[in-house]
């Protein structure tokens, strides 16, 4: 097999490759790559199966890019939360931190499709050394999630120090790499990657399948080798149309996610992001899938579906309507539409205040 740089150096980053492999004309394309870059790694262009399939539509570039005007160019507003260059502080206890602008492949639904890959993601040493100078400086950050673009294109050695940085700040508990290789260039998980990554427990992965296509031999080869040193795994799954909104599609691939030990933890309803409206279900479909999970299958298969507020309010849970009233009696509805009671106990205030009644009355 090919090392990961190979891959990378063979990537496709133009459309016209793709009249030769699938006779689409590329030309109507090149206005969209001017403004979003196109990367597919050869290893993830195979597992396309026609033009127009789950895979062909996460990696090839669409006119309806740069159609979209609907979406917004920041939508979570990491800028106006970032007190220096590439770390975003919106919640209490941890950081986003952008250590790498590179990308394995340019997903056409990227979260940060604004800069990945641009000229407007610029990082250097000396924002790296901003960012752990902050998280340093700041004592209530124990939990530094490291992402991008994507961290594990860094070289092994640069990663390593920076982790080794990051480690050596005494408040930092806990770091998370957020990471599309194990997918899209699963050759990338080296056995030294893994040797070097061990040495910084606890280290926590989360990655990004969309689609059961996605779980290939090799894949499962590269979360094997993570799970194996010991890091537990996590997936985040962005839905969207036709590429994962079948309620069993989704049940298949959190299901054969579990089977890889990647425990799936997210499906992130879909950021409005510019460039990527036409990807974007609506929340009811969404509310729908995890229907068809929660009862359906074990529980370890279902994820939370959030949407992340736009305007940086954070990450909001969703979930079907279970609870239908809350008193003395709770009412429930399960994952059959049956309904059930169950007699609440009551709260701490309740309990006092029948003590002290009970007291008073001698």
């Amino acid at each position: 097999m090919e090392t990961w740089q190979k891959q990378l150096q063979t990537s496709i980053t133009s459309p016209g490759t793709l009249t030769r492999r699938f006779g689409v004309d590329p030309r109507p394309l090149e206005e969209v790559v001017a403004k979003y870059p196109m990367r597919v790694p050869t290893y993830y262009l195979g597992l396309i199966k026609e033009v127009g399939d789950p895979i062909w539509k996460q990696a090839v570039p669409d006119l309806l890019e740069i159609q979209d005007s609907v979406c917004i160019y920041d939508p979570l507003e990491e800028e106006n939360q970032s007190p220096v260059p590439n770390l975003v502080h919106r919640y209490p206890d941890r950081v986003l931190f952008l250590i790498s602008s590179e990308c394995a492949m340019y997903c056409r639904f990227c979260t940060r499709k604004r800069k990945v890959g641009g000229e407007n993601m610029r990082i250097t040493n000396e924002t790296i050394s901003a960012g752990i100078d902050y998280i340093s400086h700041h004592p209530q950050i124990r939990d530094v999630i490291v992402s991008g673009g994507d961290p594990l294109l860094l070289a092994d050695e640069k990663l390593d120090s920076i982790l080794t940085r990051l480690r050596a700040i005494p408040h930092v508990q806990i770091i998370r790499i957020g990471t599309r290789v194990p997918v899209v260039l699963p050759m990338r998980i080296t056995l030294n990657l893994v040797r070097m990554l061990r040495k910084h427990h606890p280290l926590f992965i989360n990655t990004h399948f969309n689609h059961p296509d996605e779980i290939t031999e090799q894949s499962s080869k590269a979360c094997a080798r993570l799970a194996d040193a010991g890091i537990p795994l996590g997936n985040q799954t962005v839905l969207m149309r036709d590429i994962n909104d079948d309620p069993q599609v989704m049940k298949l691939l959190m299901q054969k996610l579990l089977a890889i030990r990647v425990r799936p933890y997210y499906i992130y309803q879909a950021d409005l992001v510019q460039g990527t409206d036409h990807f974007r279900t609506s929340v009811e479909e969404g509310l729908e899938v995890i229907r068809a999970l929660r009862g359906h299958t074990s529980g370890m298969a279902v994820p939370a579906f959030v949407i992340d507020a736009p305007g940086g309010g954070g990450k909001i849970p969703l979930l079907p309507e279970y609870l239908q009233a809350l008193g003395s009696a709770v009412i429930l509805k399960n994952y059959l539409g049956e309904t059930y009671s169950y007699v609440n106990a009551a709260s701490k205030v309740q309990k006092e205040q029948i003590r002290k009644v009970a007291n008073e009355n001698g």
